[in-house]
């Protein structure tokens, strides 16, 4: 598969290892599932807002020492820290911390491997930066090979892999073009990409998440802030739980593609609770600084911890 699109649009694929494997028999459809219930009442764990919690953030660029530069906005200079304060909040239930050490016992002798572009490289690095804070005198090794990295906690035996692509081509059938509409090459992208979970994936071996599209903030008239041509110098989320603007395109797409998959697929449907956030991104406290202007990616700590409380939550009650 190779696909070339927008920086808005990314394709972002988590592997687990099962924890209690089953039959081996071929899951019933729908393979598709989206904002799995909470309790016997059930809780739609996408939709809510952004409450101020004290015991927020996590850890920061002092407890998680390997935080990338483009994700470490605090040791880059962003002046504030009042974004690092919000914890995600669904309307109609409490979802649980992040239990570090209970997803430790959990995957003992597991892997999980995010496959993707640079935003699976922001969640693999919340993921593994809430692991370490979890248990920070336990023993780990941080590798890369080629354009796998590896964050493996000895004791545990439990492997995190990050598998980094970056598509600049598309091809249909024969044919080799740099550039097409790009929902239509993002969907055929995704029809192929779904024929090889049918095909390659085992859901008594490993489970399969895909996560929603993460948006990004580059026009303040989306929020109702035109006078912000930008992400830079927002400081506090959209309140409530409603954001004003339009939802990216590619947000149908998705869940029109996994509804064809034969296989199970979980969708981390993370773009309502990530276009809430404008103020999450590194903006001129990433990679490139005032001149690499970024409302794309997240500041570490930050959004993608909800996305991964949101993963271990899901794992936990299967």
């Amino acid at each position: 598969m190779g696909t070339w699109v927008s920086s808005s649009i990314h394709l972002v694929l988590i592997l687990i290892s099962v924890l209690h494997p089953a039959n081996g028999a071929r899951h019933p459809k729908p393979a598709i599932r989206v904002g799995a219930g909470f309790g016997s009442g059930g809780c739609d764990l996408f939709q809510g807002s952004w409450v101020v919690d004290p015991f927020y953030p996590p850890y920061n660029n002092a407890t998680c020492p390997f935080i990338e530069k483009e994700f470490n906005c605090q040791k880059n200079g962003r002046p504030d820290q009042n974004y690092l304060s919000y914890r995600w909040k669904p309307l109609d239930c409490d979802l649980p911390r992040f239990d570090g050490l209970g997803f430790l016992r959990r995957f003992q002798g597991k892997s999980i491997m995010f496959v993707g572009d640079s935003l699976s490289r922001d969640q693999w690095q919340s993921l593994t930066c809430l692991l370490y804070t979890a248990a920070p005198n336990l023993h780990y090794n941080l590798t890369r090979v080629g354009m796998i990295s590896t964050f493996t906690i000895m004791e545990y035996g439990i492997n995190v892999l990050l598998d980094r692509n970056i598509w600049d081509y598309i091809q249909v059938g024969n044919q080799v073009l740099k550039d097409m509409d790009r929902m239509v090459a993002f969907e055929r992208a995704l029809g192929t990409w779904g024929g090889w979970v049918d095909n390659h994936i085992d859901p008594s071996k490993t489970r399969v998440f895909f996560q929603g599209i993460s948006p990004n903030h580059y026009n303040g008239s989306d929020w109702n802030e035109p006078k912000a041509n930008t992400c830079q110098g927002e400081t506090t989320p959209v309140q409530g739980s409603t954001y004003p603007g339009q939802y990216p395109p590619a947000v149908d797409v998705v869940k029109r593609a996994l509804s064809k998959i034969e296989n199970p697929v979980t969708l981390l449907d993370i773009t309502t609770l990530s276009l809430l956030r404008k103020d999450g991104h590194p903006s001129i406290y990433g990679m490139g600084g005032a001149s690499g202007l970024d409302c794309t990616h997240w500041c570490i700590a930050g959004v993608p911890d909800a996305w991964n409380q949101i993963l271990y939550y899901l794992i936990a009650i299967s």
